[in-house]
C-alpha cells in the first residue's frame, strides 16, 4: 500500500453500532435473495448497455441502484441544500446548456453503498476503485454503468484517471467522485483530495457539492451502513439487511461555478465543496461567480 493512500481513523469497534431496530429472520432473508435476484437480473443488461455504450450505461446504473438499494430494505430521499460560501461563489442551478459538459458530482464517503445512493438519485457515471474491477459478477454491473476506474495504490495512474473523467464530462457526462479516498462512519469525514477537481476545470465542467447521510427511522445517526476500517463487505451487509427502516439522506447543494484554468485552483475547488458538504467555513475562497 503506498503512502499517500488516505486512512481514516474510524474502525468497527469504536464506531459501529448495530442498528437500533431490527427486522427479523424472514425480512433478512427475503432482502438477501431479493439482492441476489437484481444482481443477476441486472447482467444480461450490463452486457447490452456495455455493447451500447453512451447514455445507456448510467440509465441502467440508475434503475438498477434504485431496485437493489429497494431489495436491501434501503429508503432514498433527495433534498435540495442551500448554502451562501462568500457570498456570490455559488450558483442556484447548474448553467448547463444542451450539449454542454455534464457535472463532476463530489461526496463524501461513508459506505460501500454511496455510488448506488447517488445513482439512484441521478444519472451519473462513477469514480470506482480498482479492486471493484476484480470482483467477479459486480464487475460486469460495474463496467456496464460505464464506471471509471481508479487505482488508488498506483500514483503513476492518477493523471489518466483524471483525464479520463474529463474527457467523460466534456462528453456531457456526469461524473460521482469521493474525494476523501477512503470511508468515514459519518460522525466525521476527512478533507477532499484535489486531484479529481482538475479534471473539472480541464473541462469547464460545473462542480456540485452532495451530503450523503444514513439514518434511523427514528432520524438518528446510523453507522451500520458504512464500511470502515478492517470491517468486510458481508458484515456490512448484514447490518443493511437487518436494520428496520434504513434510510439516507441525499442533500444535493448549488453547483460551484463553472471553474476555469487561471481562476481558481483545485485545491479552492477540494475546500470549499468540503465546507459545503460538512457545513464548515471554507478555508479559501477563491471560486469564481457564475456566469
Amino acid at each position: 500500500m503506498s503512502g499517500w493512500l488516505p486512512v481514516a481513523p474510524c474502525t468497527t469497534r469504536a464506531c459501529v453500532s448495530g442498528p437500533s431496530e431490527s427486522a427479523g429472520l424472514p425480512r433478512r432473508v427475503s432482502r438477501l435473495l431479493g439482492a441476489v435476484a437484481v444482481v443477476l437480473a441486472g447482467l444480461p443488461w450490463a452486457l447490452v448497455a456495455r455493447r451500447l455504450g453512451g447514455a445507456h450505461g448510467t440509465v441502467l446504473a440508475t434503475v438498477w441502484s434504485r431496485a437493489f438499494l429497494r431489495a436491501l430494505g434501503v429508503r432514498v430521499e433527495v433534498r435540495q441544500g442551500f448554502t451562501v460560501l462568500g457570498g456570490s461563489a455559488v450558483s442556484p442551478a447548474a448553467p448547463q446548456e444542451p450539449g454542454g459538459a455534464g457535472v463532476l458530482l463530489v461526496a463524501n464517503h461513508v459506505s460501500w453503498l454511496d455510488p448506488l445512493v447517488v445513482a439512484a438519485a441521478m444519472p451519473c457515471r462513477a469514480l470506482a476503485k480498482s479492486e471493484i474491477a476484480r470482483w467477479p459478477v459486480i464487475r460486469s454491473l460495474v463496467v456496464g454503468s460505464g464506471a471509471i476506474f481508479i487505482d488508488r495504490e498506483r500514483l503513476s495512474t492518477l493523471p489518466g484517471t483524471v483525464r479520463a473523467v474529463a474527457d467523460a464530462l466534456r462528453a456531457g457526462h456526469s461524473v460521482v467522485a469521493f474525494p476523501e479516498g477512503t470511508t468515514w462512519c459519518g460522525r466525521g469525514g476527512g478533507p477532499f483530495r484535489p486531484a479529481v477537481f482538475q479534471a473539472a476545470i480541464d473541462a469547464r465542467a460545473a462542480v456540485r457539492p452532495i451530503a450523503l447521510r444514513f439514518r434511523d427511522r427514528n432520524g438518528r445517526l446510523a453507522t451500520g451502513p458504512s464500511f470502515v476500517g478492517d470491517d468486510t463487505l458481508l458484515a456490512s451487509l448484514a447490518r443493511v439487511v437487518s436494520a428496520r427502516g434504513l434510510v439516507v439522506e441525499v442533500t444535493v447543494f448549488p453547483v460551484l461555478a463553472h471553474p476555469r484554468a487561471g481562476e481558481v485552483t483545485r485545491r479552492a475547488l477540494a475546500d470549499i465543496a468540503r465546507a459545503t458538504v460538512s457545513g464548515e467555513r471554507p478555508r479559501r475562497n477563491h471560486v469564481p461567480a457564475a456566469a
